[in-house]
This record gives C-alpha cells, sequence and structure tokens, in this order.
C-alpha cells in the first residue's frame, strides 16, 4: 500500500489519508486488529471514513511513523458473522439500474443478493452504513434530481455504494428496495445503537421480487 499520508489532528489524534476506498477498509481492519492485540495504547476510537481513518487517544507520538511504513494485507470478506437484512425489491429505479448494468430488470435483484457487502464506514444520518462489495462496473450515478424525500428502509446505490435509508430524509441514490424492518437499522436502546457498524458483513435476503 502506498500513498499513506498521516496527519495531526489534534493533541492525541491521527487522520491516516488513503488513496481509495479499498486501502481505507483495509487500513482500518488492521488498526482494529492491532487494538485488540493491545499495539495501540490509549487508542480509544478508530473511525473510518472513505478514504481517511481517524485515531482518537493515541498516546504513543511516534505512532505516526511507523504507519506511514505499514505493509496492510486487503479486509478479509470472509471475517465475521454476516449481518441479514430482509429486503423487497421493488424500488422506483430498478429498470435505471438495470440499464446502466446492461442487464434485464429482473437481474438486478438477483446480482444484489447474491454479493455479499462490508461496512465500509458510516455517516450522512445515524444508523447510515456505506456499504461495498459491487464490481467496480456495477457503480450508478447519482439521480439528476434529488428527491426530497426517501422513505425509511428504501435500499440504495449510488457510486460503488449500497445504502439503507435508517429514516425519512431527501437523497439522490438510486432506489431499488426497501427492508420491512427499518426500525432496526437505529436503535438508541440497543449497543451499539447502529446495526451496521464499520468491518461488518452484510447480505440482503430477498423478501420479495418485483416481477
Amino acid at each position: 500500500m502506498s500513498g499513506i499520508r498521516v496527519l495531526e489532528a489534534g493533541p492525541r489524534a491521527l487522520l491516516v489519508e488513503l488513496d481509495s476506498g479499498e486501502d481505507a477498509e483495509a487500513f482500518h481492519a488492521e488498526l482494529l486488529r492491532s487494538r485488540a492485540a493491545g499495539e495501540l495504547p490509549g487508542v480509544r476510537e478508530i473511525v473510518p471514513g472513505a478514504r481517511t481513518v481517524l485515531l482518537d487517544g493515541v498516546e504513543d507520538r511516534a505512532l505516526a511513523g511507523r504507519l506511514r511504513s505499514w505493509t496492510v494485507p486487503p479486509p478479509s470478506r470472509g471475517a465475521g458473522e454476516a449481518v441479514e437484512i430482509p429486503v423487497v425489491y421493488d424500488g422506483p429505479d430498478l429498470a435505471d439500474v438495470a440499464e446502466v448494468w446492461g442487464v434485464a430488470v429482473d437481474e438486478v435483484p438477483r446480482i444484489h443478493a447474491r454479493t455479499e457487502f462490508r461496512v465500509a464506514f458510516c455517516g450522512f444520518a445515524p444508523g447510515f452504513g456505506y456499504l461495498t462489495g459491487l464490481p467496480g462496473h456495477l457503480g450508478v450515478p447519482r439521480r439528476t434530481t434529488p428527491r426530497t424525500r426517501v422513505p425509511a428502509g428504501a435500499l440504495a446505490l449510488a457510486g460503488p455504494y449500497t445504502g439503507v435509508y435508517p429514516r425519512p430524509s431527501p437523497g439522490g441514490w438510486q432506489l431499488i428496495g426497501r427492508t420491512p424492518e427499518p426500525d432496526a437499522l437505529w436503535d438508541p436502546g440497543r449497543e451499539p445503537a447502529a446495526l451496521l457498524t464499520p468491518g461488518a458483513r452484510v447480505r440482503f435476503v430477498p423478501a420479495g421480487v418485483r416481477g
């Protein structure tokens, strides 16, 4: 892995910048492994982003130099039990996604459901995870005109990511389905509150397919 940049983000915080989302996922996974092994004393939080990872609670000031020279293996897609989310593939943008992918409309649910995803990072809204796993050629553009309201539980695609809206909000992602259990995505009374946390494996289980 090349292009590792480590910046001070505060008195006890470091921001690691990577060249790609895949590199950020791999770096985040290696940081979690290292912390579990006791190799990152004092580090309280490790927060991934699209191409960054933030470390908070850094006690070792020499850590920045070591991180710049890390050799990081690709993240394992087979580690840990997968979170399963039921989904009905009846979204209004199925035909548009099928056209971009160059497949029949009924192939979109089949392709999506047989893909294993991984939560790369979280953001936008509490409980919203940015999931990777689809091959690069299946990326889709955002809608030209965003919707003023996307319902809670909507399953959506944009760029290389898949996401599920945990609450109603505006949004410009392509909607291909919905989960009948949107309340499971974010529960403040649960620990952790978010069903989808960085690094988690995710599978979508068809509860119904249009056509």
